[in-house]
């Protein structure tokens, strides 16, 4: 069986071929720049070379038949034929309460998924969008749906629910959904596989920590907490969302500033966080640069970025009764030596040791980061999101 997944963006497209008899992923890649001038598709070809080939991509169908087009190309193609294709899997971001498992693409939920769209405007669209163009280049190939939600649909009404007045969640669905679901299943899993553990009977705390990031709790196989809310924005500081915030602060920075609605949403969406505060990047990398080289604004920043993860934590490792694992995945979850040290760091109450040296050196790959004695494993754990999807894909089919 061999299974495409698509991760549709507002302007990108990114792709995976995979064989799920095998395991094998047979061809990767991506478009970049859909609707725009100047766009690309890049990919890795046979010999594991990096190709950039630039095309006229003004629509995600395009840049959907563009990618098939290349898998089944004489030169750099790796199947012969569309139908050798036997499902497409969609990351899909926003699937309210509507989803709490992934599902098989139908015309009853492509409605629900619409009526999703303004959690995600940015999301849902491109997503359906990828969902249409599959249908109509491909109308006999089964298409699922594996929702960045879902894994959070068992967290309790007492975690999820905002003490606003009721009806706003009752009219509109005002609540806590929470987002990096499939990321937080993949690498809690992971990790219980890598210990040979029981998944149903740990207590873990996941932190994806990217450009986006979130921290999730779990226990006993379920999420029960997570930091993002009814939108990515809520949790912990981003490349450029603020992440919590006092409500009150927002309405006075408005009047302050001249800020209707969709102004204070790009303003605390797309001019805060780390490239806000700092006014050097949204790129943990450049802050690292930056706060090694002096930079007063840099060592702050980096302080609250990594505070906030570790303020999480601890919180998280209270409701969950105690710790088990600790992971840390996303680009600066796996790269950023720093930041695991700094979230680690006395933290020996919940009887976790950590091994400083190990850490350092652990970049990019599965890793145990705490010494031998610590009751708290920490790990690194590099997420794969692309595989989870196929995985929900073939077993939705299988069913």
């Amino acid at each position: 069986m061999k299974t495409l997944v698509l991760n549709c963006g507002s302007s990108s497209i990114k792709y995976k071929l995979f064989d799920m008899t095998s395991g094998e992923v047979m061809a990767q890649g991506g478009v970049e720049r859909v609707g725009m001038e100047d766009a690309f598709l890049k990919f890795t070809d046979k010999n594991g070379e990096k190709v950039t080939l630039e095309k006229e991509i003004p629509t995600h169908e395009e840049g959907i038949a563009c990618i098939l087009r290349i898998l089944t190309d004489g030169e750099y193609g790796c199947i012969e034929r569309y139908n050798e294709i036997s499902a497409v899997g969609h990351r899909v971001v926003h699937g309210g309460e509507k989803f709490a498992s992934s599902v098989l693409i139908t015309q009853e939920v492509i409605d629900m998924l619409i009526e999703c769209t303004e959690f995600a405007p940015l999301h849902n669209p491109a997503n359906l969008e990828g969902i249409r163009a599959i249908d109509k280049i491909l109308p006999d190939t089964p298409q699922v749906g594996v929702f960045d939600t879902a894994f959070h649909q068992s967290i309790p009404d007492y975690a999820y629910l905002y003490a606003l007045p009721y009806e706003v969640y009752e009219k509109y669905g005002v609540r806590r959904y929470g987002f990096h679901g499939t990321s937080h299943r993949y690498v809690s899993g992971r990790a219980c596989e890598i210990l040979a553990v029981p998944f149903e009977q740990q207590r873990i705390i996941t932190a994806h920590i990217g450009n986006g990031g979130s921290v999730t709790a779990i226990k006993n196989g379920k999420s029960i907490d997570t930091s993002m809310g009814m939108t990515p924005t809520e949790g912990l500081i981003m490349g450029t969302r603020c992440g919590d915030v006092d409500a009150g602060a927002l309405p006075y920075i408005m009047r302050k500033e001249n800020l209707d609605a969709e102004g204070l949403l790009d303003f605390i969406n797309k001019k805060s966080g780390v490239a806000g505060f700092s006014e050097i990047s949204s790129d943990m990398r450049d802050i690292e640069r930056a706060m090694f080289a002096g930079n007063p604004r840099a060592i702050r920043v980096m302080n609250m970025y990594s505070y906030r993860i570790k303020k999480y934590v601890g919180a998280y490792s209270a409701v969950l009764g105690g710790l088990d694992i600790l992971v840390f995945t996303g680009g600066v979850g796996e790269n950023q030596w720093i930041t695991r040290a700094e979230v680690c760091k006395n933290m020996e109450y919940l009887g976790l040791v950590f091994d400083e040296d190990k850490n350092r050196n652990e970049r990019g790959r599965e890793a145990v980061i705490s010494k031998p004695e610590s009751k708290v494993k920490v790990m690194v754990v590099p997420t794969d999101e692309e595989y989870m999807i196929a995985y929900d894909t073939q077993a939705i089919l299988e069913k």
